[in-house]
């Protein structure tokens, strides 16, 4: 698979640590982290496939576990090295999360495949990293796999913010007329997809779900009132997100999603 120029420039000039960092940003992190701890266990082995700077790969192996990351922009891999500390059993390498090769079958308890799906554009591409994500995974392993949803990305940056033309996205074909289904395509950086769209990619895997997450659910929306709220009204709001971010009828209306299936 041929490296998204954009991709790279895109990375080497964003910083990812602090977008999960942020009020609003924390929410997606403490839920997929949630999750995480849902089904992880002591001695297992993590695997991070599109591992960034390594948010979720630094603050597992300050946990004690041991983690293997793979990142495929320079730039993120000297912050994650950066960041390491002395005390983490943790390893990076320069990869493509469709090829992995290096990496023998069956090896990890939990694998992680948290962005190289927002920057898959075609069918077999995708369904080739999540082959590679389930071929590393143990028997019996947890996959973690993340999108970009369509839907609120279109409510948040389209009719809320205007930092897109909903109506020039529809002229240039990048939406769809009726449906408001988005097609994407390298130069626009990330693959925006709806909940079907992810389960007909899952259809080619022998792997049962655990769980659909809507992992961010309103927070970019809300991304003002949520910087704002004090301690404990975040606390409440996260207690809310938690409680019906696996409803079926609020699926759609996420930033990000999580989807979590068994080998």
């Amino acid at each position: 698979m041929k490296t998204n120029p954009y991709l790279v420039d895109f990375y080497n000039h964003y910083d990812e640590d602090a977008r999960l960092a942020a009020g609003h940003g924390k929410v997606e992190f403490l839920t997929t982290m949630r999750y995480i701890e849902k089904y992880i266990k002591p001695k297992d082995r993590v695997l991070e496939i599109g591992a960034a700077t390594g948010r979720y790969s630094h603050t597992l192996a300050r946990r004690g576990y041991a983690v293997d990351a793979v990142e495929l922009v320079e730039r993120n891999i000297e912050i994650f090295r950066q960041n390491t500390q002395p005390q983490e059993a943790v390893t990076i390498t320069q990869g493509d999360a469709a090829d992995l090769s290096a990496f023998s079958d069956g090896v990890y308890d939990i694998t992680l495949l948290l962005g190289p799906l927002y920057h898959l554009y075609t069918v077999e591409d995708k369904r080739r990293a999540l082959g590679e994500a389930i071929r590393v995974t143990k028997p019996g392993g947890v996959i973690f796999a993340a999108y970009v949803i369509s839907d609120g990305c279109l409510l948040d940056e389209g009719f809320k913010r205007g930092n897109i033309s909903v109506a020039e996205y529809i002229e240039k074909g990048l939406l769809d007329a009726r449906t408001f289904a988005a097609r994407s395509q390298p130069k626009d950086l990330f693959e925006l997809v709806r909940k079907e769209d992810v389960d007909e990619l899952m259809r080619a895997f022998p792997v049962r779900r655990l769980h659909y997450v809507a992992a961010d659910g309103c927070a970019l929306l809300l991304r003002e009132e949520i910087d704002a709220m004090e301690d404990g009204m975040f606390e409440l709001y996260l207690k809310y997100h938690f409680a019906v971010c696996e409803r079926e009828d609020l699926a759609g209306i996420t930033s990000h999603a999580l989807d979590i299936f068994r080998k």
